[in-house]
Parts: C-alpha cells; structure tokens; sequence
C-alpha cells in the first residue's frame, strides 16, 4: 500500500478503479482478454515492436547523420531494450496466462522496469527510467493506432489519475462515470479546482509523482476532505473508507431534510445562499438546493471549449437558457475571467512570465475589446430573459471598472440603435480580489451597485502565492489573518455604504470558515451546489452572538494554524460527524 499526500480541493471519499491518463492522453485500462483471442492479441504485439524498431531505427540514422553515432547510439539502446527476450517473454506471459490486452501489459511491465530504474541512485540510472518511457509510450502509440481517450466519452465508474488536467478536460468529465480525480501536478483554487468542486467529486491535486505506480484497473482510494491517494490499499484501509463512504451518504441523506428550509441562522437572521455554476446545465442543481439564485455564473468555459472565439450567438443562447431557468431568481454573470495564455483564438503574449501577474480577467477584456463587446451584448440581449447583473472581475483600479462600464454603456447604445431590448438597469458589480480594490473600497462604492469577494484570488495576491505551483501551495490559505482582515475590511466598507456585498470563493463553501464569515458580517453566500446544504446545515444551527464571539477570538489570532484549530474545534462542537 502506498499513500500519497497531496492537496485537497473537492471534498468526499471513493474508492475505485483507476483510469491513468498519461503525458500523451493515452487511457491505459486493464481490458480482460477472450481465450479465442490470445494469438491475435500477440500478434497484434509482435507487429507493433517491429514497426516501433523501425520507427526508432528512423531516429537513430537522422540523429546520428546530424549529430554523429555517439548521439545515435541512445537510439541503439532503445532498441535493444525493446527487443530484449526478457521482456519480450514477460509480456506474452501477461496476455496469454493473465488474459490482459497488450497496451495494459505494455504499460504494467514497462512501468515496473522504470520503477527499478528510478529507486537506483544515479542520473545515469534515472535517464534509464526515462527511455523506458519513451519505449513505452512508442509502443503505446502503435498499439492504440496514435488514439487519444476523451474523458467526455468514458462510459463505466473510473478515478482519474494523471500528470495533470486542463480545465477544460475537467470541464468534459460526466460525473455519473467519472467519480473523482488526482493529479501529480496542479495546486489549490485553480480552475481545475474549481471545477471539481462544481462536479461534486473528490479531488485531490500536487500529489507527487505516482503515476509510474499505477496501472489502468487497479484499485484506488480518493480522500478529498485529507487530501490523500491510496495506491493498492490493504483490506483494512478498505473497510475504514468503505465505512467512512457510508457515513457520507447518511450524511447526504441528512442534509436533503433541511433543503426546503429557510437560509437563516438558528436566532432568525435571514442568509442569501447562492449557488456558483460553470455551465447551464448546474441550474437544475442549484434549484435543487433550495439557492436563492446564482452569485456566480462563470463565463470561461465558453472560451475554452474549442479553438474559436465564441459568437455572439453562442454567449446569448447559454445566458438566456441560465437566466429563463433561474428567473425570478437573481443570476449574476461574471465577464470573462482568464489569462491570455489560456485562450488559443488571441495571439500568446511575448513575455507573459507571469499570467497571474499579466494580461488577464479585464485587462484581457479591454485591451481585446471586440471579443469585450461580444460577450457585453449577449448578457445584454439575455437580461429580458430574467434577473440577471453584471459583474466585472479582477478591477483594481478606477480607471478599469470607468473603462468596462463605458464599454457597457456602448453596447447598450448599439443595442438600442439597434431596436434590441435589454434592462437599461441592469446592476453592476465588481469582483474584490486584490488588496488594492479592499484598500479603494469608498470610492469603489460610488460606482457600482453590489460586490463579490472572490477569495481564491485574494489569498493569493495578498500572500504572493502562486496558487497552482505546489512547492508552495502549503503557503495558500484562507485562515491566514491578513485575508481574514481583508475580508472583514471589505465586508465593512460596503455596509458603510449600504451596499450589498456576497462572497464567492472556496472559502465561502467551506464549513470550516461559515461561523467565522457570518461573526464578520457576511450575509450573502455563494457556493458551488455541492456544498450548499452543508454550510447551510452550520448556518441553521448557529446565532449570530456566538459567531461574532468566534470571529472576534479569530481577529486575535495570529497564524493561519492557530485559526484552522480553533475553526476545527468550534465546528466540531457544532456537528461532531461533520469532516473540518
């Protein structure tokens, strides 16, 4: 058995067959074998070892004719591994007597070869690893016919594991089959993140290398509340999860009896409990929750579906389907919200080292301005379908939120040339997510109508943590005290001024941190659907007095870890079954 510590970022537990994704998108399952088929199947991997030695006989003359032999000899020893009988007669051991197909016995044999190789101490022994990859994934192409798996098309119950996901590989995963996901790469709140948290499955990321420990097809164990990865667990680990999985689900069953029951707190207060939603699609989930409406409808996903910049047509059929199936409920739609380097249709920047730091969110949608006025319309054009506002992320300046609301009042200029109506009153609000906007707070509130603390990004500019790299992801917490003093900052300033002001990040559906947010004077929440119930179950058993008290003994700590043990111990007192 092998546990891997990596980061949480979706809750819950399961166990599972695992679904390796490699570095080429390859899908690696352990697929059994018919009897009648053996041959064909060894054939089938005899013929893709020798157009493999040819291919990698292509690569040895022309690396040897531009580099000379000694270069081209590495190529020589690739294919004497290949070759090697050893191998050769493992691998036809696996198809014939364990009836595997020849891509998971490629990928069993070769994985263990290069597990050998990288417990040796040496580079020379660690690049030895490193050509078996390479073998193994030539290999791999032969056999699959060069066949990329799309995690959209996956048809049984799988755990995803692989390098890393992209968030609109994320995005394509059905949660009826794919139940959850881990990665060696990757860090908290990113999209990919925020994505699973969407889906409702664990996830856990920045786990380490693993990958060559894993093959399709063995079982598997996703801790997303301990932010673990289970490789070929015990029996006893898996009657613990398989018991902690049943604890969950009468959880779950718990927490639908309070669905239909006021968002207020134990003493009355009424809370607006919003729902956070990635795609049209999540409203029925939203609703199902009994959410006030939508805090945050997160436009990117349009842009990172394919190569082409999304029509006016596209932006307006997703907004009006969102806003006909919330009204009257209030539905929120943010501007787009990503960095160059993330949209294929815009040119790459030259010197983009830094996206967090560079053109991204509305500096991306001013200084692009077509594709701007592109989505300004459609949101326009669809806010007779419904209830909607307008929200504009990453302002940090005045100039920018004057720039995004003349270039909103430009389209409603067009639209009304135009003959095209629109809410001439639609609201207009500000994401606050930097340390410059929570210190402009007064001035922010002459100019808009609402706001929406977006915490993944304020942790990370107010603590110059780069969210997604986790060689410092330990570093990147909502309990650190300084976002803590932000939040209460912000959350003061508009109340000064009478306006309204929710809050949308991680931070906000997490159980751990609703006592704290309500003691600092939150009334808005907006979550992602699969966390709705449970901080409105922590919502419902609690006064305001007593949160205020725990929010004031929060304001006096002074680390991160002393607010998360105190957050812990109060929520356990609370709900002794809930995870913190």
């Amino acid at each position: 058995m092998q546990r891997l510590q990596g980061i949480a970022v979706s809750p819950g537990v399961m166990i599972g067959e695992a679904l390796v994704m490699d570095h080429e998108g390859f899908r690696i399952s352990r697929r059994f074998l018919p009897r009648d088929s053996v041959e064909v199947e060894i054939e089938r991997l005899s013929a893709a070892i020798a157009e493999t030695t040819d291919e990698i006989e292509v690569s040895r003359k022309c690396v040897a004719e531009q580099l000379g032999d000694d270069y081209g000899s590495i190529f020589s020893a690739h294919s004497q591994m290949l070759n090697d009988p050893k191998l050769r007669r493992e691998l036809e051991v696996m198809i014939r007597e364990r009836h595997y197909s020849p891509e998971y016995s490629v990928s069993r044999v070769l994985r263990r070869y290069a597990k050998v190789f990288q417990s040796l101490e040496g580079a020379y022994m660690a690049e030895r690893a490193n050509d078996i990859f390479d073998i193994e994934k030539r290999l791999l192409r032969r056999l699959l016919g060069e066949k990329r798996e799309e995690l959209a098309h996956v048809t049984s119950e799988v755990l995803v594991v692989a390098r890393n996901l992209t968030p609109s590989e994320t995005a394509a995963m059905n949660p009826k089959f794919i139940r959850g996901f881990a990665t060696e790469a990757g860090g908290p709140g990113g999209h990919t993140a925020i994505v699973a948290e969407g889906l409702g499955i664990p996830a856990v990321v920045g786990a380490g290398q693993f990958l060559t420990d894993v093959s399709g097809g063995d079982t598997i164990i996703i801790d997303g509340d301990q932010g673990l990865v289970i490789l070929q667990p015990d029996e006893e680990t898996l009657a613990r999860y398989r018991h902690e999985i049943d604890q969950q689900k009468d959880l779950l069953a718990r927490l639908e009896e309070i669905k239909d029951l006021p968002n207020e707190t134990a003493d009355g207060v009424r809370i607006q409990l919003l729902g956070n939603i990635e795609f049209p699609s999540e409203t029925e989930l939203v609703l199902s929750r009994g959410a006030d409406g939508i805090g945050l409808y997160r436009t990117e996903f349009l842009y990172l579906t394919g190569n082409i910049e999304p029509s006016e047509e596209v932006h307006y059929a997703a907004y009006k389907e969102v806003a006909e199936a919330m009204n009257p409920l209030p539905v929120v739609m943010r501007t787009l919200d990503l960095g160059a380097d993330k949209l294929s249709m815009l040119p790459t920047p030259d010197d983009e080292r830094n996206p967090f730091l560079g053109l991204r969110s509305i500096r991306l949608a001013l200084k692009h301005v077509d594709l701007f006025r592109t989505q300004l319309r459609a949101i326009l054009r669809a806010s007779v379908s419904g209830n909607i506002r307008i929200m504009f992320p990453l302002i940090t300046t005045l100039i920018e939120l004057r720039r995004a609301k003349m270039m909103l009042a430009d389209a409603m200029e067009d639209l009304e040339e135009e003959g095209v109506p629109f809410d001439r009153d639609l609201p207009v609000g500000m994401m606050v997510e930097v340390p410059a906007a929570v210190l402009q707070m007064d001035r922010f509130c002459d100019e808009v109508d609402f706001f929406s603390i977006g915490t993944n990004d304020l942790v990370q500019y107010t603590l110059a943590v780069d969210r997604s790299n986790k060689d410092v992801a330990s570093l990147y917490t909502s309990a650190d005290p300084a976002v803590i003093k932000l939040i209460q900052m912000s959350i003061d300033a508009a109340g000064e001024a009478g306006k309204p002001i929710s809050l949308c990040g991680q931070m906000s559906g997490s159980p751990l941190y609703t006592m704290l947010l309500l003691g600092l004077g939150l009334r808005s929440f907006s979550v992602s659907p699969s966390a709705t119930l449970e901080v409105k179950r922590v919502m419902r058993g609690v006064t305001i007095e007593h949160c205020e008290k725990v929010a004031k003994r929060v304001l006096d700590l002074e680390s991160s870890r002393d607010v998360k043990t105190y957050l812990r111990e109060e929520l356990l007192k609370l709900l002794p079954d809930q995870p913190a």
